[in-house]
């Protein structure tokens, strides 16, 4: 089992596919990763070489946030707008969906499950 950037990738996957395991990396970036190091995109991570792992870790280290760094990042982000008062702060303090979406039916995921409200019946 391969770890990279504190994250052990599953063995019998493609490498493009097992790069997606790491928070920050997608798709995209996945694909640019194994460009960089010259991999091609069908071989699979129990084929990979030592060397091979060492070069996708080092390009990951140098050239892309990923894990513990992006959660910090993302947190200060949030915490700054909270801090400000502005409108997408506010929206993230009350858990309320932060980019225009409607909020009358349908948000649940953002605002959890249904409250039943006293003497609605009718």
């Amino acid at each position: 089992m391969a770890r990279i950037a504190g994250v052990n990738i599953p063995t019998n996957k493609r490498a493009v596919i097992a790069l997606r395991y790491i928070h920050g990396i997608g798709p995209v970036n996945a694909a640019e990763i194994m460009d960089k190091v010259k991999i091609p995109h069908s071989k699979r991570v129990n084929e990979l070489s030592d060397a091979e792992v060492l070069a996708i870790r080092e390009v990951i280290d140098r050239d892309y946030m990923v894990e513990g760094d992006l959660r910090r990042e993302v947190s200060i982000n949030i915490k700054r707008l909270t801090d400000l008062g502005c409108y997408r702060g506010t929206r993230h303090r009350k858990s309320l969906p932060v980019r225009g979406q409607r909020t009358h039916t349908n948000a649940r995921t953002r605002k959890g499950p249904a409250k039943a409200i006293a003497g609605k019946k009718k």
